[in-house]
């Protein structure tokens, strides 16, 4: 049993064979994939939404369930339209999350004080609709300024919902870990865990509170190792869920389930991935969580 927190599987690199790639997954063990709904930018951030409504019914294959968000890289196009199309799509029944959201100083593809006024407008959404956010943070070369924006950011704007959240593809310090874990987030890692020069990583990886942690892939990107620079895919995700078990000393079982159940506890999903009671709002032929 296993759960990919965190795949693009609206990507155009599954165009070919995106059908056979989730029941890869599901071969491999993956139980249920969160689809982060940015897609190429506001245009097309509801590709997730879509993809879990096209293969709802499929026995063979994970459940989806999806977010939608402004990635920091398109900040400056998180305009008054944009921001409208999140709160209407943040209102349907499969979207448990906004995001992924955040800072990226590393690429600076919109200005930062773009990012981040982008963030908080996003924040603003989720805490309306009561949906936990997912981080995107990368700081600039040497630096940890993206982390220390970010988190200054939600401290002072997000703390106060006690919705917490997940931190993407955690690379931070374990002080970044831990004030964003004071404020209800788990933290999440992905293939980059296995690259060789990924040691700080692991080292946190070590310290986390077991209860707090999940696994993802960030498909099609950063397939680990010994992938790595090839296509990634949330069958993938047991290769992270392996590299994490020998870092803490535990085993790959324990490990699997463990972050399984702690993406089912705090996303309020049962183990099929069905929505909870207090999500549902239309009737989409999802069961209801009793």
């Amino acid at each position: 049993m296993l759960v990919d927190s965190h795949a693009h599987l609206d990507s155009e690199r599954y165009a070919e064979d995106r059908e056979a790639m989730l029941v890869r997954a599901y071969e491999a063990g993956v139980e249920t994939i969160l689809a982060v709904g940015i897609g190429e930018g506001p245009e097309t951030m509801h590709g997730a939404l879509d993809l879990s409504r096209e293969f709802r019914s499929r026995a063979d294959m994970p459940q989806i369930v999806v977010s939608a968000g402004i990635h920091p890289h398109e900040a400056r196009l998180a305009d008054e339209t944009a921001l409208g199309k999140l709160d209407a799509l943040a209102s349907e029944v499969e979207v448990v999350a906004v995001g992924e959201i955040g800072l990226d100083y590393f690429y600076d593809n919109s200005p930062r004080e773009v990012q981040q006024r982008a963030f908080i407008d996003q924040m603003k959404i989720a805490a309306t609709h009561k949906l936990p956010i997912l981080i995107h943070c990368r700081a600039s070369a040497e630096s940890t300024n993206a982390w220390d924006d970010a988190l200054s950011l939600l401290e002072e704007h997000w703390r106060g919902t006690g919705l917490g959240g997940v931190l993407h593809c955690f690379a931070g310090e374990y002080g970044h870990a831990k004030r964003a874990m004071e404020m209800n987030f788990l933290v999440s890692f992905a293939g980059n865990i296995t690259f060789p020069k990924a040691q700080p990583i692991r080292d946190v990886a070590a310290q986390l509170p077991a209860d707090r942690m999940l696994i993802e892939t960030d498909a099609p990107f950063l397939a680990p190792v010994p992938n790595r620079g090839k296509r990634n895919e949330p069958a993938m995700v047991q290769r992270v869920a392996e590299q994490l078990a020998e870092v803490r000393g535990s085993d790959y079982e324990t490990m699997a389930l463990t972050t399984t159940e702690n993406f089912y506890r705090f996303f309020g999903l049962s183990r099929s991935g069905r929505i909870p009671a207090h999500r549902i709002g239309t009737d989409i032929g999802v069961e209801v969580e009793n």
